[in-house]
């Protein structure tokens, strides 16, 4: 009965979930019997010289977001000399606008294989679920349809971990040992009202070792005052490490492209929201693309924006990844339900109005972009956009260069089309 005044608890409490970071979810993994590497944390690159772990070692940031792995937060090093360079690179690598104050050293470990394994609540059932695919990693993204779930009814048992683990298609000591891991990951979201534990991915050696090699854990804030423990564990709210206009009154950070590690791309990807620019970069990865660069300009209701700021920040985003060294192309991921499809219609109207100020595309004299500043050559832009009134701006921007499109795999076809006639003419 415990069990379930529990569940009820973060079900009608659960406002926020807030992620921690790797090295603090994985502390907690030790707490309850998770196989987890001997790790240390590195709070200053002195802090190496006086590294325990043996080489070869792995260097992770410890950020909040995801994907840090393509956007180059992880990094393999052979010895001090590497580690010291590598790191340097890390305290000062912004990962969608987030700099880490730490990074973890872990010793390298050798999979033969890796699953994902999570423990949530599914809060239309009012149930926890445990979560599995043969998939992990990089991976996961891409094997939705392969990820098994079990619905824990009643009293829960080591019968539904078993269960689990058959449907992932285990056997053996392996099934015994990736059983025994979900039945703590859930006895540790149970017993810390958690909404979220995920290991992904769980690494399984030649020999039949497993081992969590990331861990995610998100706390929920309701049911903070039942554990104290976690609060110094919550992260704070993370500021864009952007600079900001000193000329203007405007609480929002000023744009800053980040660089992925394809130096030989020619695509940018633009978005607003950390979510929707990770599964971006997911999806365009997975179809075979290379972006060079991304922004993400911050979502409809960030910092109680307008419809117009919203605009003007579509607009200088555009600006600033235009003019970023060899992108040809723009991949413009659009989301929208506040702001009307004739306002961002508008906005991109008059984006190219300042390259081509003689065309028809705009009347406006807005001063959102200085002509001075505008890049000298207008990249090929192809937009995914859902919202409202898209008809409509799609009429508006007819006569324009833009491609539009209602779903992400046909934009995404689009571009990587656009890239391969821009190689040939190259």
């Amino acid at each position: 009965m415990l069990e379930f005044m529990q569940i009820e608890n973060i079900n009608l409490q659960g406002n926020t979930p807030m992620d921690l970071l790797e090295y603090q979810a994985k502390n907690l993994f030790r707490t309850i019997g998770i196989p987890v590497l001997s790790s240390q944390r590195i709070d200053r690159i002195q802090d190496l010289k006086r590294l325990t772990i043996p080489y070869p070692i792995v260097l992770k940031s410890q950020v909040h977001v995801g994907g840090r792995g393509r956007l180059g937060g992880i990094r393999f090093v052979d010895n001090t000399i590497d580690a010291i360079a590598s790191a340097q690179v890390l305290f000062n690598l912004s990962i969608l606008g987030e700099k880490p104050s730490a990074l973890l050293a872990e010793p390298k470990f050798q999979t033969a294989h890796e699953y994902y394994l999570a423990v949530t609540l599914n809060r239309s059932l009012r149930r926890l679920v445990l979560l599995g695919s043969v998939k992990g990693g990089n991976e996961v993204r891409s094997a939705i349809d392969s990820t098994y779930q079990v619905v824990v009814e009643g009293e829960f048992s080591p019968f539904y971990t078993r269960r689990l683990s058959i449907k992932m298609g285990l056997e053996g000591p392996l099934m015994t040992s990736v059983s025994s891991v979900v039945e703590k990951m859930y006895y540790l979201l149970v017993e810390k009202d958690l909404d979220l534990v995920e290991i992904n991915p769980l690494g399984v050696s030649d020999s039949g070792e497993v081992m969590a090699l990331d861990g995610k854990v998100s706390v929920n804030d309701g049911a903070m005052a039942r554990h104290p423990d976690l609060v110094a564990l919550v992260p704070q709210p993370i500021v864009l490490q952007v600079d900001r206009d000193p000329k203007s009154d405007s609480q929002s950070p000023l744009l800053s492209v980040q660089s992925t590690l394809e130096t030989q791309g020619m695509v940018g990807l633009l978005c607003h929201g950390s979510g929707l620019t990770m599964a971006t970069m997911d999806s365009f990865y997975q179809a075979g693309g290379k972006p060079i660069a991304f922004l993400n300009m911050g979502n409809e209701t960030s910092h109680s924006w307008d419809m117009q700021t919203f605009c003007d920040r579509l607009i200088q985003g555009l600006e600033q990844i235009s003019k970023t060294p060899q992108v040809q192309i723009i991949l413009l991921n659009l989301i929208s339900g506040i702001v009307t499809g004739e306002a961002i219609a508008t906005a991109l109207l008059q984006f190219l109005h300042h390259y081509h100020p003689q065309s028809p595309y705009s009347r406006s004299t807005s001063s959102t972009i200085q002509q001075s500043s505008a890049p000298s050559v207008i990249p090929q832009i192809v937009v995914r956009w859902m919202g409202p009134d898209i008809e409509g701006a799609k009429l508006k921007l007819a006569a324009s260069p833009i491609v539009i499109f209602d779903d992400l795999d046909s934009a995404i076809g689009e571009v990587l089309k656009l890239v391969k006639q821009n190689k040939a003419k190259a």
